[in-house]
């Protein structure tokens, strides 16, 4: 239930007063609960739960929720024991007082239509519930197994018949629970948080608006500066007119030019004062906009706390159920977060807690066996870092053998063992985030299965940002999680693309560079550059987003470099425009989702600009590489190129390949490799070409299968093609001539002036 609503609650029936004050009252409870199984002796928790359970008392005693009465009486009673030192709060007594907290909550959720049917349908979980709570005094204390570092292993599982044993809360463990009674209360609430999305959403499409209004002064102002240019070249055309009329005999003319040079003073300044008074206009009206767009980003955001409150329980629940003693600690409860992130990284961080219990943390007692404290910590921590959310969650449980996921590695032949041997520490934890990847040698409701990691990786992904994990093994477990502050406003790099705009999140952005021509190579029909070393290949955005081909005929080609490891591209674009601040509006639900594209929003100037979607993208090109129809895209100098003849070699060998290459460069030819038959037929289809030469046994498509396909095709039919095989039986050759080839020689045969002496024959020389 929102209360953002300044305070006024006339709207509000009585029934949603209740859940909202047990929203609140059921968390300090909780918290309460959790600090004082750790804490023992904690009397403002145990003051602050008295409080929490006498006010829910209170309001359900109003509305009429007997049953809330008496558990919130119940708990009192336990706590007000508590208080008087006649009753430890022990993980035992801890597990029944949540498992009422839970059903205070759960009925507090209900529809005033479905409390009856749900009360009838759980009376006897009820009844226990109550029961268990008045008898929490005889629960039997924890074995206390005292060693030599003074710390306390978890407790065992009560042996009274009232109790639950651990991990099997009343409320979590009754299968009789309707779910169905559930969902009227979720839907009930939904709208209203829909609703007040969607006017945060208005909100901001209009605190846009006025700062792109704000912005087109800014040509207004350019132009009075033109204007008041002009007008200054115009006035000193009147002065030096006045001091020519000034040496004429012609009183008349005199007075009249005299008259008109006086009028010009108060023009000019009337003007230059008018401009200055635009000019502050401007700056009032862009900081006023700016201060309404961060207003509104400042009401969507929420505490830190607001998303992960449920997480300390979550953890210490998942403990006592395996029999381990974890805490989880948050730091940075406060710290600001967009509240759509905050929805999103929730799942994120469950994953990741449920595996640092599962996965990460031992018993106390194998703990203290390795010399470390009985309890586990889980360490949650938030913060704002150079503009950025930064998460981070560490535990100091066991760690990840690298040597075990290497093996795993090569037991599932995902890689070589010469390869596998060679992995770095971080590309060994990269596996843990593939789908289907686990290290657990059986499946549990909790993990094994392979579908954490992944998940937190796709998610965190979807949302512009990067996880990055690191283990050292028997000292623990550290993941990094860093996200934009907000998915409201988005700081994006802003291209040109076919004469349009698109923006990329510059979170998503390696680096922007410029590329000479000259810099530019191609290897089996695909392009790429060096960058440090490394070949990155080129990809047109212009192909991707099926624009058409990019004009590339400039010196210089303007690229932004995207993705990582494996999968990093550099994007050729037409011109880079700068860095804008973009409030993001989503597409209209009846487009769907489109291709590479995520949202759209304004640019400064008022001009629509698409949002990328960078991990569609990278699918778009994978797609592109794996079907061959990647075109090449620079054409460096289009009027020589178109001058000089230009010829394809397909060969599997690379000494042949290259010895070819070199004599037809050699004569001025320009020259393009294929390393064989399905290679040749992507490339010859995406290039303009004046000759073809190929091999005759090569993998995947043989020489005679391409030609007959260059020869058939509707467009290359009349391209010359010359076979150059080693084979030079009479049948071969006649294969290779009614296949529809214009020339075959044989290379045990031929000598450098043989090859060249055909090609000319052919084609003739290498300029047109």
């Amino acid at each position: 239930m929102s209360q953002d609503n300044n305070g006024d609650l006339s709207q509000f029936s009585m029934l949603d007063l209740f859940r909202m004050e047990a929203d609140s009252q059921t968390q300090i409870l909780t918290d309460g609960l959790l600090a004082m199984e750790r804490l023992k002796d904690d009397a403002s928790a145990v003051e602050s739960m008295m409080r929490a359970a006498h006010s829910i008392k209170g309001a359900a005693a109003i509305v009429g929720l007997e049953v809330v009465v008496q558990l919130a009486h119940g708990m009192e009673d336990a706590f007000i024991a508590a208080q008087h030192g006649k009753l430890a709060l022990t993980p035992n007594r801890v597990d029944v007082l949540l498992a009422g907290v839970d059903l205070i909550l759960q009925l507090s959720r209900l529809q005033d239509s479905g409390v009856d049917t749900w009360l009838a349908a759980n009376s006897a979980l009820i009844r226990k519930t109550l029961d268990s709570i008045a008898s929490i005094a005889f629960l039997p204390e924890p074995v206390n197994l005292q060693v030599e570092a003074g710390l306390m292993p978890p407790a065992p599982a009560p042996a009274a018949p009232t109790a639950f044993p651990p991990g099997e809360l009343p409320i979590a463990a009754a299968p009789s629970t309707p779910v169905s009674e559930d969902a009227p209360a979720i839907a009930a609430r939904t709208p209203a948080a829909l609703k007040t999305a969607q006017n945060f959403d208005r909100l901001l499409s209009l605190a846009s608006e006025s700062r792109i209004n704000a912005h087109q002064m800014h040509p207004f102002i350019q132009d009075m500066q033109r204007f008041k240019r002009n007008q200054s070249s115009l006035f000193a055309l009147i002065e030096q007119l006045h001091e020519a009329i000034s040496n004429s005999s012609d009183a008349g003319l005199k007075e009249k030019s005299l008259l008109a040079l006086q009028k010009t003073h108060p023009l000019k300044q009337f003007v230059l004062e008018h401009i200055a008074d635009i000019e502050a206009y401007e700056r009032r009206l862009l900081a006023v906009s700016q201060g309404m767009v961060d207003e509104v980003l400042t009401l969507r955001m929420r505490p830190f706390r607001d998303g992960v409150q449920a997480f300390p329980r979550m953890v210490r629940d998942l403990a006592r159920g395996m029999g381990k003693d974890v805490r989880l600690e948050i730091i940075g409860e406060d710290t600001l977060v967009d509240r759509d992130i905050l929805a999103r990284i929730e799942s994120p961080l469950n994953h990741m807690l449920r595996n640092a219990v599962d996965h990460g943390m031992d018993t106390a007692e194998q703990r203290i066996a390795a010399g470390k404290p009985g309890a586990g910590t889980i360490v949650l921590e938030a913060k704002h870092r150079a503009g950025m959310l930064s998460i981070e969650i560490s535990d100091d449980g066991k760690g990840v053998d690298l040597e075990k996921i290497r093996a795993r590695v090569i037991d599932r032949k995902m890689t070589s063992p010469q390869m596998a041997a060679s992995l770095s520490p971080a590309e060994l934890m990269e596996f843990l985030f593939l789908p289907a990847f686990s290290l657990k040698e059986s499946t549990t409701e909790i993990s094994g299965r392979g579908v954490g990691l992944d998940i937190v990786h796709e998610t965190i992904r979807s949302q512009n940002g990067t996880v990055r994990i690191e283990s050292e093994l028997g000292v623990g477990f550290r993941t990094y999680i860093t996200l934009p502050l907000t998915q409201s406003i988005v700081r994006a790099l802003v291209v040109d693309v076919k004469g349009e705009a698109y923006a990329v999140p510059i979170v998503q952005v390696e680096r922007v560079i410029k590329v000479p021509q000259s810099a530019i190579h191609t290897l089996e029909s695909k392009q790429f550059f060096d960058l440090g070393g490394e070949h990155l290949g080129l990809v047109s955005a212009a192909q991707v987003l099926e624009l058409g081909d990019t004009d590339s005929s400039s010196e210089e080609l303007a690229v932004v470099v995207i993705g990582s490891g494996a999968r990093r591209y550099a994007l050729v674009v037409e011109a880079i425009r700068g860095e804008q601040s973009l409030a993001v509006q989503a597409l209209d639900p009846i487009f769907g989702k489109m291709r590479d594209i995520s949202a759209a929003a304004l640019l400064d100037d008022g001009e629509p600009v698409l949002i990328l979607d960078v991990p569609d993208l990278l699918l778009s090109i994978d797609k592109l590489l794996h079907e061959g129809g990647l075109h090449q895209l620079t054409k460096s100098d289009q009027a020589e190129r178109r001058k000089t003849k230009r010829i394809l070699v397909v060969d599997d060998s690379l000494t042949v390949r290259e010895m070819e290459r070199k004599l037809l460069l050699s004569r001025g030819f320009l020259v393009d490799i294929a390393i064989d038959g399905i290679d040749g037929w992507n490339v010859v289809r995406s290039g303009d070409y004046d000759l073809v030469i190929t091999d005759v046994d090569m993998p995947r498509m043989d020489g005679i299968e391409l030609v007959t396909l260059i020869k058939k095709d509707i467009h290359l039919h009349k391209l010359p093609v010359m076979i150059v095989s080693y084979k030079d039986r009479p049948e071969d050759r006649a294969r290779g001539l009614s296949a529809g080839a214009d020339y075959y020689l044989t290379k045990g045969s031929f000598h450098d002036e043989t090859l060249l002496d055909a090609v000319s024959d052919l084609i003739g020389d290498a300029r047109r």
